[in-house]
């Protein structure tokens, strides 16, 4: 039988599966973060004692990426008073409008729920910054104005 006829397995004509990419960098997260992370883990521990194929790779392979998350996970220290780090909550005027956001780790971000990762531009901008003070941002010089911050958890 000619080898263009045979066939090994359906497996081969799959798309690979590769792991889920971790953002390069420390994975620092607030105390509400690890929560999180910890919660996903035991939820996906749970989901893969009583899945069956096809399911079961792929959420073994979530909770490879989420098991990677926890084990590296490093727990920001709180910002101190009037300073802007992760974990604070930042009301800031930016286009003649006010916003609020809070700085938190990449897992955690959530931009819809004013939730940004330390690693975002617009919190790049912030950190460091103190009430008052006007910071560039996207090239734009003193285009964001910090009117408030407190460390998550405080107010």
């Amino acid at each position: 039988m000619s080898v263009a006829f045979r066939r090994e397995s359906d497996e081969e004509h799959l798309e690979p599966k590769f792991e889920i990419p971790i953002a390069p960098g420390p994975n620092i997260v607030t105390p509400r973060g690890l929560k999180l992370i910890d919660a996903k883990v035991i939820e996906l521990e749970a989901a893969v004692e009583a899945a069956a194929e096809p399911e079961l790779a792929v959420l073994k392979r979530e909770l490879r990426y989420w098991h990677t998350r926890q084990t590296t996970a490093e727990v920001a220290t709180p910002p101190a008073k009037g300073e802007i780090g992760i974990g604070s909550r930042v009301t800031i005027r930016m286009g003649g409008k006010q916003r609020v956001v809070e700085i938190v780790g990449g897992d955690e971000a959530d931009p819809a729920a004013g939730r940004i990762g330390f690693a975002a531009p617009l919190a790049q901008a912030l950190v460091g910054g103190e009430i008052g003070e006007r910071v560039d941002f996207n090239g734009v010089p003193e285009s964001i104005e910090i009117l408030d911050s407190v460390a998550v958890g405080e107010s």
